[in-house]
Parts: C-alpha cells; sequence; structure tokens
C-alpha cells in the first residue's frame, strides 16, 4: 500500500502493514562496554517533545500533515510518551465491561464511532544520527493505542494495531540527508478496540518508548534459549537458536553462573539460523524461591576478529510441566500466590513506565509474600519480565485481548450466542494469532514466565482454541490458561487448567469433586475494592488439603486513581466519572491491596503477607509446630526468633535453630518456660532473613505466628472489681442522676435517655450523648450485595433509637412501662442506672436495655442486652456495640489488642496481639470512597488521650477482648461522602466499642455477602459490656 486508506482502521483483516516480525526481546550493543553500562549504541532514543495536533475525529484532523513541504513546526508541543488525555487534550475515561462509545453510537464489530474518535497528529523533526549515517534504519515504537499510520518524508512507511506489543519499520528506503520529517497519525478507537475492552482507564496516544535503532552486517535478529532439564533435575541442557541473517565472521558464546564459565565455544561463518547445544552438569535451579539465573553472553565478530555485537541474555534452568492434573516445578507442586497487575501509575497513567517503576512494585510483592503475578490483560513494558526473572515472581503472561462487552451482552440476553467476539468468527483470526506470536517472540526467553494465556474475560469459541493451538505450536515447554471457556465450554480443551473468578473456596472443593482431570486456579480473587479481602484464609487451607487447587490471582495489585485537584485545589485520588467522562463505572476503578499513590493499604496487606507466607506456625501446648510450604527451600534459611510477652510487655526474647524440611511439618519445644504468675502471655515466633537479598535486607520478617497463653485470669479479674470499690455519692435530680467520687463527676439524664456529662479532673470529657450503635458506614462490597437496602433497618435503630417512644406512650400498659425507665439501684460498689432503648418507635418489642454502672474510681460500665422480637424477624446487625464522640483534642490511640493495622473478624488472620499507638487520623485507611475502616478485633483495652496524655480508657468485659475503633467521622459522615475531601471538618474522635461488626467479605464486590460465621447472629439474645474511665 502506498497511501494511507482511512478504510483500513475499520477493517479487522487488515491490522500491519510493513510491520516487521516480532522477535525476541533482547537488547544489542556494540561493546562489552555498553552492556555492562546497558547503553546500547545501535539505539537512538525519539522520547521527548514532538508537535502535535488533536481532532475530534478523523473528519476534523488536519490533512496531508504528513506531506514533506507541510510545515508543522508552530504546532503544539506533547511529550512522547504520554497518553494524550493526561496531556490536555480529551479527558481519561474508565470503564469496565461496557464499551465507552457505549449509548452514544449505536455500532457493532467491525465499526467504529465516527462522531467522537480523537485522533492525535504526531510530528517529529530529526536528523539521522552519525553513527547510524549509510546504515539500515528502522523505528521502533513499543506502544501505540490503539492504532497508528506512519510517514517519513511524506512517504507512506506502514500501519499498526495492537496497543501493547512493539511496531517496528524499516526507514531505509524513505530517509535523506540532513532533516527528515517523521509523521504519525493515531486513532483511539479502531476494528482492533473491540477486543481491548479490559477494565481499565481508556486513553491513546504514543505512550511507550520510539526510538530509532540499527543493526551490524553481523546481527543476532532473534535469539531463543531452551534450558532443559532431564528426569531428575541433575543434568542440564541448554538450547541456542540464533537468526543470524548474513554470513561472516564468529558468535562466540560464553554462558555463566555467579562470574563462573559453565559453557563456552565459538562458531565461524554462521548463517541463517544457527543451533548450538551444550550440557550443564548439576545446573542450579531456577524458582521464585531461589531465582538462579545463568548469563549467557554472544559476541558476533566480522572476518577480521572485531567485534561487532555484544547480546545477553539470562537463562534459567527449570521444568514446568503437568503430571497427573498436578502442575509441577521441578518436579513439586506448585502453588500460586499470586496477584493481578494493570500496568498504572496516578500521574502518568500506563504511559513512560521506567525500569525503576517496575522494579518498585516487583519488590513490594516479593517482600509481602507474593510470589506470582498475571499481567492483566496485555503485554507489559518489557521490564517486568526481565525484572520477575531476576528477583523470583511466576508470571502468566496474558495476551491482549478481551471482549467482556460483548460477552455481557450475551449474557443479558441482548445478542445471540453466535454475536461472541471473537467467538467463531474466522475474520479474526490473523489479527488474533497474530497478537499470540508477538506475545510468544516477547517472552520466551523468560525462565518466569510459565503459562501463556490467550487473553481475558472474551467467551469461548473455535477462534479462542486456535489462538491455544497456536500458543501450543510455538512452545512445548509451558501450558496455556483461559478462563473464558468456564462460561462456555463447547471448547474445554482451550485451557490446560481449569480457571475460575471469584469462586468461594467451598465451591471451589465442590467443583473438583467432578472435575478429575485437570487442576485449578483462580485467576482472580478476593477481589480488593476498597475494605475488602475477608475469608481470604479459606483459600489458603483449601490449597493445602486439595492437590488439584493450585492458588490463585488477586485482583488487583493496585488502584487505578489519578492524581487531580478539587475545585479548592486539594489533591485528591480520582476515580471513573471524576473526570467527567461518560458513560463511566465510577469506584470500580480502585481494587488495589496497594493505593495509586503505591502506598500499601496496610490493613489487606497485613493479611496478604500472611497468607502467603510460606512458614506455617502454630504455638499451642508448649509447643512451636513449624509446617515448610516452601518447595525447595529448608527452614533453617532463616533465622528464628522467639519472644515471651505479657500484656504486650515484652519479657523474653530467644533465637532457635529451626530445621524443617521443604513440604514437611516439624514441632519444637519453647526455648522458655511459661510464668505461672498470673496474666496473659503471647508467644510470638518470627523468622527473618538472614542476609541480604534484592527485595529486603538481613531482618526483614518472611513469616510469623502467635500463640496467647492465660495463666489464672480469674484471679486477674478479681483484682479489676476490687480496684472498683472506693467511695462515691449520689445525687438524685429531678430529670438527673449524678455520682461524684474519686476525682470524677456524671451526669445521667432520665430525658436525654444517657450520660450527658462525664468530668475527669475537672474536665468535661463528653460531647452528644452516647448510644448504642448498630450500622457501619458500607463498604464496597456491602454496597455491592446491597447490604445497606438489606440490613438498613439498623441504621434506623441507630439514628432514631429513643427511651421515651411517644407514639407508644398513647397505649396506657406501654406508658406505664416506659416511664418505669430509667431504673436506678445504689449498691454498696457500684450505682446502676438502666434504660430501655426502643429501636423503633412503633415496635414496642424491638429494644435494647443499657445499664451504666458507676463506680468510686470513676469507672463507668456499660452492659447493652438484647432480646430478639418474637413479633418481628430482623436481619442481621451490622454492628451491635456503643459510639461516643470526644473532643477531636483527643486524637492519640493506644490499645492492647489485634493489630498493628485495622482487622476485622473475617480479615484477622494476619494481625497480632499486642500494643499499638496511632492516631485517629491515621486509624483511617485513603479508600478512594470513604467506608467502614480503622477497626481492631480483640482489644483488651484502649487509651484515647490528647497531646498531654489526658483522656480516656476503655476496657473489655470479656477476656477475649472487643471490637474497637477510634477514627474522627461517624458510620453516617463516612457514608455520606463519595470522597475523602468530602469529608466533613475534623471535630471529633469518634469511639466505637463493640461485642463484634459483622466481616468485610471480599470473594467479590458485586454480590458476595458476609459468610454466615462473620455475622452476629441476633436471632439469639445478645449481651456486651466494656468500661470506660477517665485518664
Amino acid at each position: 500500500m502506498e497511501k494511507f486508506n482511512y478504510d483500513i482502521v475499520k477493517d479487522p483483516k487488515i491490522f500491519k502493514i510493513n510491520v516487521l516480525p516480532a522477535a525476541s526481546d533482547h537488547v544489542a550493543y556494540r561493546t562489552e562496554e555498553e552492556l555492562l553500562r546497558k547503553e546500547s549504541g545501535f539505539r537512538h532514543s525519539l522520547n521527548g517533545l514532538w508537535k502535535f495536533s488533536y481532532a475530534k475525529n478523523y473528519g476534523s484532523a488536519i490533512p496531508g500533515f504528513f506531506e514533506e513541504d507541510y510545515d508543522a513546526k508552530s504546532w503544539d508541543d506533547i511529550r512522547v510518551p504520554a497518553h494524550i488525555q493526561m496531556e490536555g487534550y480529551d479527558i481519561p475515561a474508565y470503564v469496565n465491561t461496557q464499551y465507552p462509545w457505549d449509548g452514544r453510537e449505536e455500532i457493532d464489530p467491525g465499526e467504529i464511532p465516527e462522531a467522537f474518535n480523537p485522533v492525535g497528529s504526531y510530528v517529529k523533526y530529526f536528523t539521522v544520527p552519525n553513527g547510524f549515517k549509510g546504515k539500515p534504519l528502522y523505528i521502533s515504537f513499543q506502544g501505540v493505542e490503539s492504532g497508528f499510520a506512519l510517514w517519513l518524508n511524506g512517504k507512506f512507511v506502514g500501519y499498526s494495531e495492537d496497543s501493547f506489543t512493539a511496531s517496528d519499520f524499516e526507514l531505509t528506503p524513505f530517509i535523506k540527508e540532513g532533516e527528515n520529517k517523521l509523521s504519525v497519525q493515531v486513532f483511539k478507537w479502531t476494528a482492533s478496540s473491540w477486543l481491548e475492552d479490559q477494565d481499565f482507564y481508556r486513553f491513546s496516544g504514543i505512550y511507550r518508548d520510539v526510538y530509532l535503532y540499527t543493526v551490524p552486517e553481523v546481527h543476532v535478529y532473534d535469539l531463543k534459549v531452551r534450558a532443559l532439564l532431564d528426569d531428575t533435575f541433575t543434568r542440564g541442557t541448554l538450547e541456542i537458536t540464533l537468526d543470524l541473517g548474513k554470513a561472516g565472521g564468529s558468535t562466540e558464546y560464553v554462558l555463566t553462573y555467579k562470574g563462573e564459565d559453565v559453557l563456552k565455544g565459538a562458531v565461524k561463518n554462521a548463517a541463517g539460523n544457527l543451533q548450538i547445544n551444550g550440557n550443564v552438569s548439576k545446573p542450579a535451579l531456577w524458582s521464585a524461591e531461589n531465582p538462579a539465573l545463568y548469563r549467557l553472553k554472544l559476541i558476533l565478530k566480522d572476518d577480521n576478529g572485531d567485534v561487532k555485537e555484544v547480546v545477553e541474555q539470562a537463562v534459567g534452568f527449570r521444568r514446568f510441566e503437568m503430571v497427573d492434573g498436578i502442575m509441577m516445578l521441578n518436579g513439586k507442586r506448585i502453588v500460586f500466590n499470586g496477584v493481578n497487575r494493570h500496568e498504572f501509575y496516578t500521574d502518568k497513567g500506563r504511559a513512560g513506565v521506567t525500569l525503576e517503576d517496575v522494579r518498585e512494585d516487583v519488590i513490594a510483592m516479593k517482600r509481602n509474600n507474593i510470589n506470582a503475578v498475571r499481567t492483566s490483560h496485555y503485554q507489559n513494558a518489557s521490564y517486568i519480565y526481565s525484572l520477575c526473572d531476576e528477583y523470583g515472581l511466576y508470571m502468566i503472561a496474558e495476551n491482549n485481548m478481551e471482549t467482556h462487552g460483548v460477552w455481557d451482552m450475551i449474557a443479558r440476553g441482548q445478542k445471540p450466542l453466535d454475536y461472541a467476539l471473537p467467538g467463531n468468527r474466522e475474520e479474526y483470526v490473523p489479527m488474533l494469532t497474530d497478537r499470540i506470536n508477538s506475545t510468544y517472540q516477547l517472552d520466551k526467553n523468560h525462565p518466569s514466565v510459565l503459562i501463556w494465556s490467550i487473553g481475558n474475560e472474551s467467551f469461548g469459541g473455535r477462534v479462542p482454541l486456535k489462538m491455544a493451538d497456536q500458543f501450543r505450536a510455538l512452545d512445548h515447554e509451558r501450558l496455556v490458561h483461559y478462563e473464558g471457556v468456564d462460561h462456555d465450554p463447547r471448547y474445554p480443551e482451550t485451557t490446560d487448567m481449569y480457571s475460575q473468578m471469584y469462586t468461594s473456596a467451598e465451591n471451589i472443593e465442590k467443583f473438583l469433586k467432578t472435575h478429575t482431570d485437570k487442576p485449578f486456579i483462580l485467576c482472580e480473587y478476593t477481589h480488593s475494592m476498597g475494605n475488602s479481602n475477608g475469608d481470604m484464609f479459606k483459600y489458603i487451607e483449601l490449597s493445602d488439603r486439595e492437590p488439584r487447587y493450585q492458588g490463585g490471582f488477586i485482583w488487583d495489585y493496585v488502584d487505578q486513581s489519578l492524581r487531580r485537584k478539587n475545585r479548592f485545589g486539594e489533591e485528591y485520588q480520582a476515580y471513573g466519572g471524576d473526570c467527567g467522562e461518560r458513560p463511566n463505572d465510577y469506584e470500580f476503578s480502585g481494587n488495589g491491596i496497594m493505593d495509586g499513590t503505591r502506598h500499601e493499604y496496610k490493613g489487606k496487606m497485613q493479611e496478604v503477607r500472611f497468607n502467603f507466607q510460606t512458614l506455617r506456625i502454630k504455638i499451642q501446648d508448649g509447643k512451636i509446630n513449624v509446617f515448610n510450604r516452601n518447595l525447595f527451600t529448608d527452614a533453617d534459611a532463616f533465622d528464628c526468633h522467639v519472644t515471651l510477652s505479657k500484656y504486650g510487655e515484652e519479657l523474653i526474647r530467644k533465637d532457635m535453630a529451626v530445621t524443617v524440611q521443604p513440604l514437611t511439618e516439624k514441632s519444637f519445644d519453647l526455648p522458655f518456660a511459661i510464668p505461672e504468675e498470673a496474666g496473659e502471655y503471647t508467644v510470638d515466633v518470627s523468622f527473618t532473613l538472614k542476609d541480604d537479598t534484592l527485595y529486603a535486607k538481613r531482618g526483614h520478617e518472611v513469616a510469623y505466628g502467635q500463640g496467647v497463653v492465660r495463666i489464672n485470669a480469674e484471679e486477674i479479674e478479681k483484682q479489676h472489681e476490687l480496684s472498683l470499690k472506693k467511695p462515691f455519692k449520689v445525687i438524685r435530680g429531678s430529670v438527673n442522676v449524678g455520682v461524684k467520687g474519686e476525682n470524677f463527676d456524671i451526669l445521667i439524664s432520665t430525658l436525654k435517655g444517657g450520660i450527658t456529662s462525664y468530668r475527669y479532673g475537672g474536665k468535661e470529657m463528653i460531647g452528644v450523648v452516647p448510644r448504642p450503635n448498630f450500622w457501619r458506614a458500607p463498604t464496597a462490597n456491602d454496597e455491592g450485595n446491597q447490604m445497606p437496602g438489606r440490613y438498613g433497618v439498623w441504621k434506623l435503630a441507630s439514628l432514631y433509637q429513643t427511651t421515651t417512644p411517644k407514639k407508644l406512650c398513647e397505649d396506657k400498659e406501654m406508658l406505664s412501662e416506659v416511664m418505669a425507665y430509667p431504673v436506678v439501684e445504689e449498691l454498696e460498689d457500684r450505682v446502676n442506672v438502666t434504660f430501655k432503648h426502643w429501636l423503633f418507635p412503633l415496635e414496642k418489642d424491638c429494644f435494647v436495655t443499657v445499664t451504666y454502672s458507676v463506680f468510686g474510681d470513676g469507672t463507668c460500665r456499660v452492659t447493652m442486652s438484647y432480646e430478639p422480637s418474637a413479633a418481628k424477624e430482623l436481619p442481621p446487625m451490622p454492628e451491635f456495640g456503643f459510639m461516643m464522640k470526644l473532643d477531636a483534642d483527643y486524637d492519640r490511640i493506644c490499645f492492647y489488642g489485634n493489630g498493628p493495622e485495622e482487622n476485622y473478624c473475617d480479615r484477622n488472620a494476619g494481625s497480632r496481639l499486642g500494643v499499638y499507638r496511632t492516631t485517629a487520623g491515621d486509624s483511617m485507611a485513603p479508600y478512594l470512597v470513604p467506608q467502614e475502616t480503622g477497626n481492631h478485633t480483640a482489644v483488651r483495652w484502649a487509651a484515647v488521650t490528647d497531646r498531654s496524655g489526658r483522656g480516656m480508657s476503655f476496657r473489655s468485659m470479656d477476656l477475649d477482648g472487643m471490637e474497637f475503633s477510634a477514627i474522627p467521622f461517624t458510620p453516617e459522615q463516612l457514608e455520606e461522602a463519595r470522597h475523602p475531601y468530602e469529608l466533613p471538618r475534623v471535630m471529633n474522635t469518634v469511639v466505637r466499642c463493640s461485642m463484634k461488626q459483622m466481616g468485610i467479605a471480599g470473594d467479590d464486590s458485586w454480590g458476595a455477602m458476609t459468610h454466615e460465621e462473620f455475622l452476629l447472629d441476633n436471632k439469639n439474645p445478645l449481651t456486651f459490656s466494656f468500661e470506660f474511665k477517665g485518664i
């Protein structure tokens, strides 16, 4: 094609014109010195400022801008690489499954939007670098979304689609002396955009590196390395296949490990395809636990013996295979403790990703015991594949394909089965098999890549099967994954493993009882939207007892949120719709265990890190049991520290020598005796790195466990009760009951139905009247399963409960009952004041009684009792507890309970009992949408104080503790805000003490409910008691 025709943009059969064949991602250097510096003299970057013109559609674009005599030097500048939408043109648009043009233009696959389909016209003026003159000249676009046409000096060079793999062209025939004009026209949506309906922000533009390059006469055009192992894993075979082009000179090779030569040799006058084989005895095996990498160096020389090219390739000897329906790595059953990762950054989207950007992610994954990553759902920038080789992460390398919006139309009954895309549409076979080939060629040499994935959420059909078979034809050492056939079982052979999304552990176990021919993974699970990841431990336990369940990949790693400023100039993390895009899917862009600024969501990550640890530790009956889940690493590779604490204060610390072979367990005696003195003791066992690694320093904790031991707990409670016995005075007013004692006084109002004043040391501590609380700010999971509608009566009960139900008092019998409260009892050691709270002013049988027991030392014991109504069945309570508002000055928090990070009854496996300090503000996780946050389970006591240390203490009456939070906002305030900046000014520290809060769930965020065992059982009577006292 000599001239560009816009019609090809709409045609799925035309997707590449004059694009060079895909090849391995190796880098060629001119010398070994360049190799050491990682700076190739064969490349010349064109990153930087380009000239740019924006149009809302092709008809509005400047015609003929690419002509040699058209002067574009007065155009605006735009950065390359960058998204057009992040540079002030168009807007970022987040949608999940729906297509971004849905409801705007009525089109079908094979058609593209016409009225609004932004076009970016780019121009770059350049001169050929001195070292490149007289040599063949090429250009590489590492990523352009979603299609582009290319001209040089007015001549049409080529065209390419596929937003996520590189497109290379030869420029030699079009180059000239002096200044050259390179022109690129980028189309936001092309025919292939129907295949790129991933759950992400929709951008366009030249968003990855662009560079010129040349090659010497003797050159490695393609490199393929196979590092094979025999059945004993003690003999390795290295197969090197090179595409060298023309003959001449020699090809020297050397394989090294830790600086020592293992194989070396030379081949003279090789041409075309050259194959080199060699044997390696007792090779170090590559795994995530020990990513042993060999280095293969190739030195190409000309006939004079001069070095013309140097190439280095990392090599990992490992064997990944299916044995009797189980995936095995180097002979051991593998379990993926993985995460899905979108390539996304808050300040630049997917653009301009650097080596250090990706290294930061890989290091964070390793530190948090993540051992695998799925490149959801496209070819990533090349860095991650090499870094996973180096640091040790298993990979599912996913091809660029998702058509979820089409699948949804079929699922809703709007379209027939044959509408599926690609389904059985043969016209898409060339495009998609080309993408499979590109993915394979780029990633084939990376030992970290264990599994190929043909794409995501695109239903089934003959075309997906052909894509899978293409991978199999190219690669016999890896497996092929595709979850889409789970919803379309016509072609089950498309995938080598069963793969599902968001299935509960219970249902996986049921499934595997009747599906015994393949292993099973969850390519997406424990949906991490907002405050989530409840019940994660169930999947880990399942992987221990069910061999064919081989793990899963959390959805997902990082929030897709953009740094923006609101109308007041305040920075915030924006999500779908915040940039004005319609349609959109709002906060569904935020599902990360990291926030958009790449800070951990600490509560979620605490749970992930614990569940993914490879040493399981249990402390019971004076023994430490260690189950080593590592495949190849003995527990003695780590230091083991054992600590004894009493009430969170460390008493003894011992180091132990612990040897536990991989995939075995062993018990050890505690290195100290538990004291006989009454009290609560914790035994903490921690395994840490013995030496510095690439991802963490010596002393980094890789695993831990904790046991709790109580000695003579009853004696401790007796001592506490005795400490309360101090003299006090009761003052009965007409509407208030006053109590004065040691350094305190309290007013309990019969009119207001509770405490209106609590002064300690002369300072008032109470704001509004404290009240029973049954509600929490709905989480993303709550909203997804419609908890607010199902359980919303408890919000009404929290807000509108009353001790004086006026309507009910029209009944004389009921009036007598209401007038009987409060009940005041003066006892020897306390005063009890009991109120009855009618939860719904028209329901006489729905109530909670609250007793305030005031002791002479200033302690107020609050006891709540609930009797289920015989006349009305109510849904589970989100919370059964008590809420108090303190002044915002009281924002220092110290507590003895499960921490250090927020935790819930179904997400506290990773927490540990101890004494922790924080603040009310820091207790809030920065979720994109404010929601329930800051809770801690098993809290024995807590103190909320100001800077001087004055404030209030809280104590559970249950030895196992209570649930506790102290943050600046009420549940209702959190619930009303859609962004953190919408929260009101901080006026209070809101303290909530509760018997229990329902679990946060996390199987998915659009319907999966909190598991029954983590709900409150308010079909039966409930009682909760705690104490507070001034400090």
